[in-house]
């Protein structure tokens, strides 16, 4: 696209973001005050303020009357006080003993006392780095795409509407981890930079971030054990723009559909089996019976051969103890980035003949959205989208229960 169109792309987005501004949770129009509520507001808020500072600070007023906790995610918990929100994340990475937070402070109100070492991030943040796919949905969801500046690979970016922006020049890449450019969001001047991390300092992007007096904060939802928990970060990206109202109607939308489709296949009479995974290096690493991807394969009314495990995250094991629990398997997620067909199965180990999901056509991946450069799809849109990936699990395991479904992020490899 050239870059011609950026002005026209630039005006479209601000005027998708005025549009979503203007606009009530309860769908009336009004006009918007210097404070980001309606003209004539008193000092007992009715809504959040979505775009701007407060112009005259009054002690004593609730500046979020709109506010949302977490149901099903554990990672990360919020406070409100008035002014300001303390939000902390619990479970920032995997072992980790340490928990951060952030003091996000409402814009045009004085910090409060006895937070010294607390980050201050003031809300609604103007304009964000994005250094985690995950998030791009979420911005998207909460018609935040005008607030975007950067993202970490464009080449990972799936998400259209953020696609569209890379092509027309609006975007900038910054890299991840130890090459990450601070250099340029210096220059780009973002007040909030999201990011992840493993608790590597080899791999870790928030470290030099943080020491270039950046203002960074963690998501974490890859830690979270359920798919809504995953998906319900959605609401603790929705905390730094002052968007509580709106994040709880579309994590709750996402979450009432889940519970219908889980509740519609459990009452299935026949549990199909799976085996999830492919193996990697020396082991054949298959998710643990608490994980996440365990709890979508039992709510899509599978039998997920690791079921009893109490592992939240993956389990090292031998490809040949592998094989002889799943030589009879029903269904095999593959879940790999590398076979397109039939003939992949094969071609990676012949020993996969024996197995009958294999002789029967029955495995399957998730790859079906990858972009040209090789970002999936499932690992953004999926992720901000649990009912839909329940769908298809649901497509595939028991196929009459949603006959209008087609399948989104699998594909049978035929």
């Amino acid at each position: 696209m050239k870059k011609t169109l950026l002005p026209l792309i630039s005006s479209f987005l601000m005027l998708l973001s005025s549009c979503a501004v203007a606009t009530t949770e309860v769908g009336m129009e009004l006009q918007i005050g210097k404070e980001g509520g309606p003209v004539g507001t008193s000092a007992a808020r009715d809504s959040n303020i979505l775009d701007g500072c407060v112009d005259s600070f009054k002690p004593g007023t609730d500046y979020f009357p709109q506010k949302i906790q977490p149901e099903f995610a554990k990672g990360w918990t919020v406070e409100y006080h008035g002014n300001f929100k303390l939000l902390t994340l619990l479970n920032p990475w995997r072992g980790s003993e340490q928990e951060f937070q952030y003091l996000l402070l409402q814009c045009g109100t004085p910090a409060p006392d006895g937070y010294a070492d607390v980050p201050v991030i003031e809300v609604p943040v103007a304009n964000v780095a994005a250094l985690t796919t995950t998030v791009l949905p979420h911005l998207h969801q909460l018609a935040l795409l005008d607030r975007l500046v950067a993202v970490e690979k464009f080449d990972l970016v799936n998400t259209s509407e953020v696609r569209l922006m890379i092509e027309g020049g609006v975007l900038q890449e910054v890299g991840s981890g130890t090459s990450v450019n601070s250099e340029t969001l210096i220059d780009l001047d973002p007040r909030l930079i999201i990011t992840f991390a493993y608790g590597n300092p080899e791999y870790d992007t928030h470290p030099k971030l943080l020491e270039a007096g950046l203002p960074v904060a963690l998501t974490a939802g890859y830690m979270e054990t359920t798919p809504l928990g995953r998906s319900e970060w959605l609401k603790a990206t929705a905390l730094f723009f002052n968007r509580e109202a709106a994040a709880d109607r579309i994590f709750g939308e996402m979450a009432a559909r889940y519970s219908e489709m889980a509740e519609l296949a459990s009452r299935v009479e026949e549990r199909p089996t799976v085996l999830v995974g492919i193996p990697r290096r020396d082991s054949w690493r298959v998710p643990g019976g608490n994980s996440y991807f365990a709890r979508y394969i039992a709510d899509a009314g599978g039998n997920y051969l690791w079921r009893d495990d109490v592992s939240t995250g993956s389990i090292p094991l031998s490809m040949e103890s592998v094989f002889e629990q799943a030589v009879d398997v029903d269904i095999w997620l593959a879940n790999t980035g590398t076979w397109f067909k039939a003939a992949d199965i094969l071609a990676a180990d012949e020993r996969y003949s024996s197995l009958a999901a294999v002789q029967h056509g029955s495995v399957y991946s998730n790859n079906a959205k990858l972009n040209e450069w090789g970002g999936n799809d499932y690992w953004e849109t999926g992720v901000a989208s649990p009912h839909l990936v329940l769908a298809d699990l649901i497509k595939i395991l028991h196929p009459d229960l949603l006959p209008e479904h087609e399948l989104i992020w699998f594909h049978q490899l035929q």
